[in-house]
């Protein structure tokens, strides 16, 4: 089975990625079993926010290296909360945010904006590189269109899973079936892009 690090502290994103890729024969490590610290995210795009934190995670443990970087595009916010989705609270709790103040803080910006105007997606941007100088990383994009309800549903997932709604299923994110939301999200839409570039040339 094949190793690659996972340029992530994020528990919830390490066990997405690991479910996905181990029926690939590739097992997924997160970087703090090697010690690996946080980079600071100073891109102003998840491209280079994803490939700042694959090059750093490639550098400290001389593996390959898959990172994330995604975020809650909100129309209504002129996209925000977007590359800063993960501290988007920060400015009212400080280091110390959670998922819940991030969410909290969401449905605070949009408690006045009509329900047809709460059109939202997630993006996610996945970053494979070989080593810290690989000239040439695989990048995948994957988007899941979605609004954001007036409160939170579901106890699954993490981040802003339980107020991105789905329309057509009547649930959140935090409300569907770990297979079902592999297989519709931006995470799972960008891994399987990735699975089939992986496939293509030998870790």
């Amino acid at each position: 089975m094949s190793k690659i690090v996972l340029a992530t502290g994020n528990q919830g994103k390490v066990k997405e990625l690991a479910s996905l890729l181990a029926e690939h024969q590739i097992e997924i490590v997160p970087q703090s079993n090697f010690n690996v610290p946080d980079v600071a995210e100073t891109g102003t795009t998840f491209v280079e926010n994803a490939i700042i934190k694959a090059r750093h995670a490639a550098k400290l443990t001389g593996l390959p290296a898959i990172a994330d970087d995604s975020g809650l595009e909100v129309d209504a916010l002129q996209g925000a909360p977007g590359v800063y989705s993960a501290r988007y609270a920060f400015d009212i709790v400080g280091e110390q945010v959670t998922d819940e103040d991030n969410t909290n803080k969401l449905l605070k910006a949009l408690e006045n904006t009509p329900d047809d105007q709460r059109k939202a997606r997630f993006h996610c941007v996945l970053v494979y590189m070989k080593h810290e100088n690989d000239p040439t990383p695989i990048i995948c994009h994957g988007v899941w269109e979605g609004s954001i309800s007036r409160e939170k549903r579901g106890e699954q997932g993490f981040g802003y899973d339980p107020v991105f709604w789905q329309k057509d299923l009547q649930l959140s994110s935090a409300q569907l079936p770990r297979n079902i939301k592999n297989r519709l999200s931006h995470r799972g839409q960008a891994l399987a892009q990735l699975v089939k570039q992986l496939a293509k040339e030998p870790i």
